[in-house]
Parts: structure tokens; sequence; C-alpha cells
């Protein structure tokens, strides 16, 4: 009798997506002596530390005030190493209540019956650090290395690693002019309002991420955010062991750039810690923010992609 002992693909492809799973939380080198050596160079891994040197990068840069030179540097960075990644970009500048907007998006399009997701971030910085506790430095621009940076570095790691074959046609928009309302002359939110206002076609889901690599992270739900898909990635999140830093209670309403996308109809989230206490001050600094904390929240992005649009589902 002849047995067969090569496993089926469709088993190696759900073990490859268990180790994915194993690694993201740190533990190789338990998949390693449970089902011995994979291959690891087939292994999508969240490079964290990776994701915090794009996050130094733009703070070195200085403030990206739009219409500064640091501003227009980081947009010619973001198409240039997507790019190497192998995405399609598009730079999207538009007028939009009278405010020149710059958008990046990144695309990869597989087949226009697949679902459609979005994913988000501002990559601007505030004009003013007007929660200064020091008046004196109310009027200096925000650093912006949590609020602004942050989200950006999310989204450049997921770009690197992000497996081609995901069964789902996926943008990473890097939102401009989010983060300047509450002064005279300025408005939140003016890069996504511009970028929905032009979008044909409606989204499946749409994802975004904010101030997200605080030391001390704290994800609550956004009340704004749309229940079933935060339902969804809380409990990613939880599957991961990150219960405690994705809380699953409601917590504040934001103003953010899934606004726009929820206004018009499309499920949307907002990923966000809002007990950031630098939030708005020159002391939003590189000091005050994690490798780890960028990790958590891009482990969770990608599992929830794997897990909703891998080639088993």
């Amino acid at each position: 009798m002849r047995i067969a002992i090569t496993p089926p693909l469709k088993f190696l492809e759900k073990l490859r997506r268990v180790l994915l799973l194993l690694l993201l939380l740190g533990n190789l080198s338990a998949a390693l002596a449970c089902t011995g050596t994979p291959q690891v160079s087939e292994i999508t891994v969240f490079n964290a530390d990776r994701a915090f040197r794009d996050l130094e990068y733009q703070v070195q840069l200085g403030p990206r005030i739009p219409g500064s030179s640091a501003h227009e540097q980081v947009r010619a960075w973001l198409i240039s190493i997507n790019k190497q990644s192998g995405w399609e970009m598009e730079a999207q500048s538009v007028i939009y209540q009278g405010n020149e907007i710059h958008n990046i998006i990144a695309k990869r399009e597989i087949d226009q019956h697949l679902p459609w997701i979005i994913i988000g971030a501002h990559y601007d910085s505030r004009i003013i650090a007007d929660r200064d506790p020091l008046p004196e430095n109310r009027s200096k621009p925000v650093p912006g290395a949590n609020d602004g940076a942050s989200g950006v570095a999310v989204l450049n790691e997921i770009a690197r690693i992000l497996p081609a074959d995901l069964q789902v046609n996926i943008w990473l928009v890097y939102f401009d002019a989010e983060d300047n309302g509450s002064m005279p002359g300025g408005e939140w939110i003016l890069g996504s309002r511009a970028f929905v206002e032009k979008l044909k076609g409606t989204p499946d889901a749409v994802i975004v991420v904010d101030m997200v690599a605080d030391r001390d992270l704290n994800i609550y739900i956004e009340q704004n955010s749309n229940e079933d898909l935060a339902a969804e990635v809380w409990s990613v999140a939880k599957s991961l062991g990150y219960e405690d830093t994705f809380i699953n209670q409601p917590k504040y309403h934001i103003i953010d750039d899934h606004i726009p996308f929820i206004q018009a109809g499309i499920p949307a989230i907002d990923i966000i810690d809002f007990e950031y206490r630098y939030w708005h001050t020159v002391s939003d600094t590189v000091d005050k923010v994690s490798a780890d904390s960028l990790g958590i929240v891009g482990r969770v992005v990608v599992a929830w992609l794997l897990e909703k649009y891998g080639e088993d589902n």
C-alpha cells in the first residue's frame, strides 16, 4: 500500500497562516518546535523597528505643515518608497475650500469583482501647538511624532509586507490637511473630505490609523465608527492577545479622516489612542512614542486582512 504523505495545498496554506499569526505575536520559536522549519521568507512579518525608523525620518524633516518644505519632502518620499514596494502610485492634487490639497494614494488592484478596502492615515502635522501647557509654545508648530508620523509609519510597513495574493483590492491613502481645525481660517479633515468627494465607486470598508505610537497605548472603540467593522477588528486584536490595548469599550466621538466616509454611507473606523497627553503640544516628539505600539497596531490590521481576505476565505 502506498500512502500519500504530501499535505494538501489548502492545509499548507492554513499552516502558513497559523505560523504567521504566531510570528506576529513573537512566538516563532514555538511554531518551529511544533511544525518543523517553515519557509520564513514566505511569512509576512510586520517589522515594528523599521516602521519606527519611518516615524523618526518624518520628524527629522521637521513639522509637515501644508506648504512647507518638509510637507513637500514627505510627499516625494511616500511616492518613492511605495513604488519600491510595488504599489501603483497616484498623487491627487486638488483645490478644496480654497486650500491646496495633496493626497497620496498607493493602489494594489487585482480584480474589480473583489472587495475594495482603504487603509488611511494623515501625513500633515498641526501648524500650532495650541494645547501646550506653556503659553509661549502655543504659536509653535507641533513636531507630530505621534499625531501624523505614526499612522504613516504603519501604512508604509503594511505596503512593504502585505502578501500579493490577498483576494482584495487595497488602497493605502495618505491624507493631507487633516489637522488644522479649531483656529482662524482652519478646518479639520480637508484631505479626506476632498478625497471622498472625488471618489468613484464605493469601498467595502475603510480603516483610518491615527496617533497609534503612544508608549502607553490605549485604543478604545471610537463612537462614530462602524460597529460591525470595529467588532471584527477588535476581535482580531483579542485573538492576538492585545485585548488590554484594543479595549472593547466605546469611548470618545472624534472628528478624523473616517468621518467623510461614514457620511457617504461607507463602513469606516478610526483606530486611535485619544489619551495621548502630548496631543497638539511641542512635546509630541520621538521620545514619547514606541516601536512596540506601532507593531501592535500593524499586526492587528495585517491579521484582519489575512483572516478576512486570505485565499482560503
